[in-house]
């Protein structure tokens, strides 16, 4: 019965750090809202697994963690922004805000009723655009005015609904006798971030914001490729 419920439980507790990131925003302590969002994308990249593992897929969960994504993923990065930087926008701020939880609700959406390709994901993961978000906004400090973080974070809605094809690693075999190393992994990264609470997220940024370009780099490449080639089809006979 437990071992039904596991994934359930990291999803759920992926959810619960979310809700935390949330309030932790709104206290305008960023950088704790922050690593609870890089925590819930560890547990989120669990769930899935742990139910192929055990053989426990269901609907049930696939909507569950949908929901949950949506508030760790989606809303939870959108209010660290809005709190660090975007409330300098008055109502123009609201609007940005809203918009990538509601590009991460569609992301979703479309996830969970369209078909996708083997080994890919269509437009980029509300997880890995959630933790740019929420990692990008502990640059602020760094940067002259919102105009660069404001352009990331439509940027980041674009890329969730656009059809750029990233590399699917949810799905990538573990295992069974490695999954007790997930609780020491879990345990290193509260510690580091407990440690480390304005470096730990900024470290894990740069991996995140490279998985997002890669995607970008890869459709321009493929369009050239296809450019090229198309005046060579014209010729022939």
């Amino acid at each position: 019965m437990f071992a039904r419920a596991l994934p359930s439980v990291f999803t759920v507790g992926n959810l619960v750090l979310g809700m935390m990131a949330i309030i932790l925003a709104v206290e305008a302590q960023w950088e704790y809202g922050a690593i609870m969002v890089i925590i819930g994308m560890f547990l989120d990249g669990l769930d899935g697994r742990v139910a192929r593992m055990l053989n426990t897929q269901s609907e049930f969960g696939k909507e569950l963690d949908s929901l949950s994504d949506l508030v760790s993923f989606g809303v939870a990065p959108a209010l660290i922004m809005y709190k660090s930087i975007l409330y300098q926008l008055g109502p123009i701020g609201w609007v940005i805000a809203a918009a990538f939880p509601v590009c991460g609700a569609i992301r979703l959406a479309r996830f969970n009723v369209k078909p996708g390709i083997p080994g890919y994901f269509i437009g980029l993961p509300i997880t890995a655009a959630g933790g740019v978000l929420a990692t990008m906004a502990l640059y602020s400090d760094m940067v002259n005015g919102p105009g660069y973080l404001v352009f990331g974070m439509l940027l980041l809605s674009y890329l969730m609904i656009s059809q750029i094809k990233y590399p699917n690693f949810k799905k990538l075999g573990i295992p069974r006798r490695a999954y007790w190393i997930a609780p020491l992994i879990l345990i290193l990264m509260g510690g580091l971030a407990a440690r480390y609470p304005s470096e730990f997220p900024k470290i894990v940024f740069i991996p995140l914001v490279l998985y997002a370009f890669y995607g970008v780099k890869r459709s321009i490449s493929r369009r050239r490729h296809r450019d090229q080639e198309e005046p060579i089809e014209e010729l022939k006979p």
